[in-house]
């Protein structure tokens, strides 16, 4: 085993080591006990959250293309006060094991990500940061996401900080990556998770139909990695708060990359669909890899890359 210390600090989340999991792709956690002890991960963010209940979209809603996967889930979710009563318990039993929770909060509008925001703080006493989803389409100004331009993720970020003192993680649409990462470093976000899915398309070419119930939907998995991690470097070399790189990490060297590039944490989603083991032999896979470039600290490789 590798002496490397694996600790980092997600803008005010302390991480034993850092291996999360990306919303949406692993439920609230208990679903994978069964493969493996949970709390031996960094964090876990939870599936997003909003103040009310959410269908999401009808089926098919997922399809598996070329390295990779569409979805078009909606962000189907209980509420925040169901899912609270549902899996709190849970939740707060990992943190006291050592994994730190990290919940996403979603909304249709500022003042819905706002009005969710305060019921995880009055709610949610298991939450150790809050991963604020600016992809959301905006209701009411026509269905733009949330953080389309600089501005537009600003101005969610402007909103939500004075309505909570859990560090704020806003996870970032795959555009204008420079300037939104300095917008909201501005607005008072404690680090950034990127990339979000892609959007795209996929056809079913006998019946001239989209693959999915809606015409687009967000790629993920190993196809979108590299350009994930071009977009971290972007980041990193645009703020100070610490980053966390999300996008087609299946192996210990892809997390790795995102730690070269300057992530401080490594989220893994769609691999734990196909491998529901991944994420713990990712974790062994990347201290090795440390230890092998003769790291004492897992940090010292943080934004490390030479070019």
């Amino acid at each position: 085993m590798s002496d490397v210390s694996m600790f980092v600090d997600l803008g005010g989340i302390k991480m034993r080591n850092p291996i999360n999991t990306a919303s949406g792709t692993f439920g609230y956690g208990w679903q994978f006990e069964g493969f493996y002890d949970v709390a031996q991960l960094g964090a876990i963010t939870t599936k997003g959250c909003s103040i009310d209940p959410w269908d999401g979209n009808p089926a098919p809603r997922m399809a598996e293309i070329a390295s990779g996967l569409m979805n078009s889930v909606g962000l189907q979710n209980p509420g925040i006060s169901e899912f609270v009563r549902q899996d709190g318990e849970y939740l707060q039993g990992l943190r006291e094991r050592g994994c730190q929770v990290i919940c996403q909060v979603v909304g249709h509008s500022v003042e819905e990500c706002t009005r969710a925001v305060e019921l995880y703080d009055d709610l949610a006493p298991f939450a150790s940061g809050l991963e604020l989803n600016i992809s959301c389409p905006n209701v009411s100004r026509g269905g733009a996401a949330l953080g389309a331009t600089p501005a537009a993720a600003a101005e969610v970020m402007r909103a939500v900080r004075p309505h909570t003192k859990l560090p704020v993680i806003v996870k970032m649409a795959p555009h204008d990556v420079g300037e939104t990462a300095r917008a909201l470093e501005a607005e008072g976000a404690d680090a950034l998770s990127l990339i979000n899915t892609i959007p795209g398309m996929a056809i079913d070419v006998r019946t001239r139909r989209s693959r999915l119930s809606r015409a687009t939907a967000g790629i993920s998995g190993p196809v979108v990695h590299h350009m994930a991690v071009r977009m971290v470097w972007e980041a990193y070399h645009a703020v100070r708060i610490p980053l966390c790189g999300i996008g087609g990490v299946t192996t210990g060297e892809d997390a790795a990359e995102f730690i070269l590039a300057g992530a401080t944490a490594v989220s893994v989603g769609t691999a734990n669909l196909c491998d529901p083991r991944c994420a713990p032999r990712i974790l062994s896979e990347l201290r090795q890899w440390a230890s092998e470039q003769g790291a004492n600290d897992i940090r010292e490789l943080i934004g490390a890359v030479e070019c």
